[in-house]
């Protein structure tokens, strides 16, 4: 972990200073993401978090994270590096009633009263967040969906066509 980014900050003095974060995380540092990655070879995780008020006197945390992530194309069962770029504005509130009050474009992130918070716990979480379901390497190419029927599995009798035969006795 960069000395730059520390282990846990005060959220609200940091908005009270207007303060900036910035640090490089190495990819086998965030535990909880290495899992979701093909490995953890790579550039390390660029990031930044701004805290601040906005127009409104909202406490608020500007996160910025630029990062390569290694992972597994699901078509191609290949590596490849997916590059990401986030850029999230999260509003800092005490309470969950709070939430109602922050901008549209506002993510809402709950404090705990003395605002604990960990820098590398938010990045994590972001990235977490940001990776695809079904990743799938750019270029790669789909599968047709169409699977072709053999002449075999056209003329096979239908299980079922006996009972419908059966059903139809019983009718008349």
């Amino acid at each position: 972990m960069s000395a730059q980014m520390p282990e846990l900050v005060d959220a609200w003095r940091m908005v009270a200073g207007s303060m900036r974060l910035d640090g490089r995380l190495p990819l086998a540092s965030l535990t909880r993401l290495r899992d979701l990655l093909a490995d953890v070879e790579g550039d390390d995780v660029i990031c930044s978090i701004e805290f601040g008020r906005d127009a409104l006197q909202q406490p608020f945390a500007l996160l910025r994270i630029e990062a390569g992530l290694p992972l597994v194309c699901q078509r191609t069962l290949k590596r490849f590096v997916w590059p990401l770029e986030i850029e999230q504005r999260l509003g800092l509130i005490r309470d969950e009633a709070d939430e109602a009050g922050l901008l549209p474009d506002y993510e809402a992130l709950l404090l705990e009263g003395d605002g604990a918070l960990s820098p590398v716990a938010l990045v994590e979480d972001e990235l977490i967040l940001a990776i695809p379901a079904i990743p799938v390497a750019p270029g790669s190419e789909a599968i047709d969906r169409d699977w072709p029927v053999s002449p075999e599995e056209e003329t096979r009798v239908n299980p079922f066509s006996a009972l419908a035969g059966l059903k139809k006795d019983r009718n008349n």
